[in-house]
């Protein structure tokens, strides 16, 4: 008996078993989030008003599905999209609640959104000054 078949044939499950869960975790992000942002929609016509933290809030929606989105299409997720998201994320913090905030955790946030937006600049560097093929990718996943 060579337990090579069996290994193999459990490995091959096994990463079909996590594609599925991976999808419907995806599926469910996907409408979760726009069911989100129905709601906030919702609220904006019931208000008959619309103000900045809104605006952000439906941005973040959109960042969430493109994240999803670009996931689904190429497997891989950028970096930089969660990065995106949580300096949005913050920004809208800092707006919606500066006015309860000490100014030592407004400097705090802004320090936060600056270390963001610097991590998203040093990967676009890495990026364009070291790039990897297809084929480098293949072999650190493999």
């Amino acid at each position: 008996m060579n337990p090579e078949p069996s290994k193999s044939r459990i490995v091959s499950v096994g990463g079909r078993l996590l594609s599925w869960v991976e999808m419907v975790g995806l599926v469910v992000i996907a409408v979760a989030t726009l069911i989100a942002g129905i709601q906030e929609i919702t609220e904006m016509v019931g208000r008959r008003a619309v103000s900045l933290g809104d605006l952000l809030l439906l941005f973040i929606y959109l960042e969430v599905l493109t994240m999803v989105g670009i996931y689904l299409q190429s497997g891989a997720l950028p970096i930089r999209m969660p990065l995106y998201i949580a300096m949005v994320a913050l920004a809208r913090h800092l707006i919606i609640d500066m006015k309860e905030m000490t100014e030592t955790a407004i400097i705090a946030t802004s320090v936060a959104i600056l270390i963001l937006a610097v991590a998203v600049l040093l990967i676009r560097f890495g990026h364009v000054r070291f790039p990897y093929s297809a084929s480098s990718r293949d072999e650190d996943a493999g």
